[in-house]
């Protein structure tokens, strides 16, 4: 059968806005990405914003029409922002060659992290490197995305062996998975079940079973808001209650969710003459620093570390 190829240019942060909002509209077999190649006779060919090329697969028939049409949809918004081409459709036999997203990436992190492919050969070089192999997904957090950079660039400067660690909204589980290789014990919770499952992969991928819960649910407040990304409604999530349990909370998520668990983020965090909890949020821009630090200094949090990827940004809070 014919097959319907979808294809579109990205930004380097867009590539995991597009899988996530796939999620449930397409199979993570149909979804191939590659480094984006500029095309010579194009004109700004050195100033491209694009990073990536992301190949989608239907097969041509009676529904792929609908099919299409709900894709743009899903992924209109990031054209209108700027972070992707129009999508562009083409008839063509079979899926494009050697284009995975397993194969061609690996990203060196920080100062230790290498991010790469469940299949690739390891890259480490010294034993102080750590390896972080994550499967082919459609949740969030592929190590892409600048927050998920930036989260792991935090975490490998503030994370201790005896910490007990919150990673909320988990995602792909790539930060479970570096706070667990960085020696501490770790609850990986999100409130999406797709997510969930893709923690769960990574976690048993990277053999660190032993450091890490995961849980479908959300902190306090965090039950009551639906789904964060946007998608269906989400009934009976969890809500986890915890007074004192963390030593670090690190939040890769919306910015309005970091302002609405604000006070939520301050109960779960240890606050004793020894030892003060620590949050790292991430996931949001410059536009929403100011209205999140407003927020968190009102919950009684003072920011102590900060670092930026173009327009975005994470932060370290520590508890008054």
């Amino acid at each position: 059968m014919q097959l319907i190829e979808l294809s579109l240019d990205t930004t380097h942060e867009a590539v995991d806005w597009v899988c996530t909002l796939l999620a449930e509209t397409i199979d993570i077999t149909d979804v191939q990405i590659t480094q984006y190649l500029a095309d010579s006779d194009t004109q700004d060919v050195v100033n491209s914003n694009w990073t990536f090329t992301i190949h989608l697969y239907l097969p041509n028939d009676a529904q792929v029409r609908r099919r299409i049409e709900k894709i743009e949809n899903l992924l209109s918004p990031l054209h209108r922002t700027g972070l992707a081409t129009a999508i562009e459709t083409t008839v063509v036999e079979e899926k494009l060659p050697n284009a995975d997203i397993q194969s061609p990436f690996v990203h060196r992190i920080g100062k230790r992290f290498i991010v790469q492919a469940p299949d690739a050969s390891d890259q480490s070089q010294t034993a102080d490197e750590i390896t972080i192999r994550i499967q082919k997904t459609l949740s969030f957090g592929s190590g892409l995305h600048p927050a998920t950079i930036l989260s792991l660039q935090l975490l490998e400067r503030h994370i201790l062996p005896t910490m007990n660690v919150l990673d909320l909204g988990s995602g792909s589980g790539i930060l479970s998975v570096a706070i667990a290789k960085l020696g501490a014990n770790v609850l990986a919770l999100d409130n999406d079940s797709i997510a969930v499952q893709a923690t769960q992969d990574a976690v048993r991928l990277n053999q660190v079973e032993q450091k890490v819960t995961v849980m479908q649910g959300s902190l306090g407040c965090g039950s009551e808001m639906g789904h964060w990304m946007g998608k269906d409604t989400i009934n009976n999530v969890a809500k986890i209650d915890t007074v004192e349990a963390f030593d670090l909370i690190v939040a890769n998520i919306l910015a309005r969710i970091h302002i609405a668990l604000a006070d939520d983020f301050r109960q779960a965090l240890r606050h004793t003459s020894l030892q003060t909890g620590l949050l790292i949020t991430a996931g949001f821009t410059t536009d929403h620093e100011e209205s999140v630090t407003a927020a968190l200094t009102a919950a009684g949090f003072a920011i102590i570390d900060c670092v930026r990827f173009n327009e975005w940004v994470a932060l370290v809070h520590r508890l008054n």
